[in-house]
């Protein structure tokens, strides 16, 4: 039994099909079969169902996919351990919501290069719960999100915090003034919803102080967001540092509410039985790069 088997069960079941992992692992679909079959012919035992039109695994097939995951994680971690950073080659997938990757993941990106010159990121843009489920299915191995999920199946570092305000197109709701949060209840107010972190986060906070807004739009593209308060189709709450140059030139009004947000805690998660260095190197790095202050960061 080697490796490379091993890693074509695991991919072949991954990506649901023996199509995909060939294109995965840069080899021909024969090539996947036929070492699909010497595993199957050296356990005599089918590993998937071929009844059927996809890649079905049958129930030994299910624990040699365990196995295989199992041997693979234990085989990266030991090179892992044992290998100089500029030699060290892997692919890594990051997931990061819509603020993050408007910041600072460029020069999170450069970091990890820099030090693991050799290491392939593969960036994945995404709300908060989709990548929770990414990382659960073993899809990506590293989420910078909001800190609101509370699993005993995760590692977390805590990278950074947000300062969201309140903001709308000037002159909406008359002259500045002190604002408490029921009097926001007369203007549309424009949040992102449950699959978002800072949502969650948010809506919590609104229920705790008993706050409950009908007229609201809901959406979790920060940048449609942006644009629906520049024109003045509600209040929303948005990050305070980098977007102070819109405030500045006129574009978006910060509004005093009285409760503050709550700020908002960024964290690197990752799954809790993948022992592995690199992981939590770059989560390192990104408590160093975590910069909200500025939109578009390159360095």
């Amino acid at each position: 039994m080697t490796f490379k088997q091993l890693e074509t069960i695991f991919w072949v079941v991954q990506l649901g099909g023996f199509a995909h992992a060939a294109n995965k692992m840069h080899t021909t679909q024969s090539a996947v079969s036929k070492r699909v079959q010497e595993l199957e012919a050296l356990f005599e035992t089918p590993l998937f169902d071929r009844s059927l039109r996809s890649a079905r695994l049958t129930e030994k097939g299910e624990e040699m996919f365990l196995l295989a995951k199992r041997l693979l994680e234990q085989r990266d971690a030991a090179v892992e351990q044992f290998q100089r950073p500029e030699v060290m080659e892997r692919h890594v997938r990051i997931g990061v919501t819509e603020l993050t990757a408007m910041t600072w993941l460029p020069r999170l990106v450069g970091a990890i290069q820099a030090k693991y010159p050799r290491v392939i990121i593969e960036p994945y843009v995404e709300v908060s719960v989709m990548l929770r489920d990414k990382l659960l299915a073993d899809e990506i191995d590293l989420m910078i999100v909001p800190d609101v999920f509370n699993e005993q199946r995760f590692l977390s570092k805590r990278v950074g915090v947000v300062e969201n305000v309140w903001m709308c197109k000037p002159g909406l709701v008359g002259q500045p003034h002190r604002l408490r949060m029921h009097e926001l209840a007369a203007h549309r107010l424009l949040t992102q919803d449950g699959r978002s972190g800072t949502g969650q986060l948010y809506n919590r906070w609104f229920r705790s102080i008993g706050v409950n807004h009908e007229n609201t739009l809901f959406s979790n593209s920060v940048v449609a967001i942006i644009g629906l308060t520049v024109s003045g189709m509600g209040i929303s709450y948005l990050p305070k540092k980098c977007l102070a140059p819109m405030v500045d030139s006129g574009a978006l009004q910060e509004l005093t509410v009285i409760p503050a947000l709550p700020l908002a805690t960024y964290a690197a998660i990752w799954k809790s039985d993948r022992k592995s260095t690199l992981i939590s190197s770059i989560a390192t790095l990104a408590q160093e790069k975590c910069d909200f202050r500025r939109m578009f960061q390159t360095g």
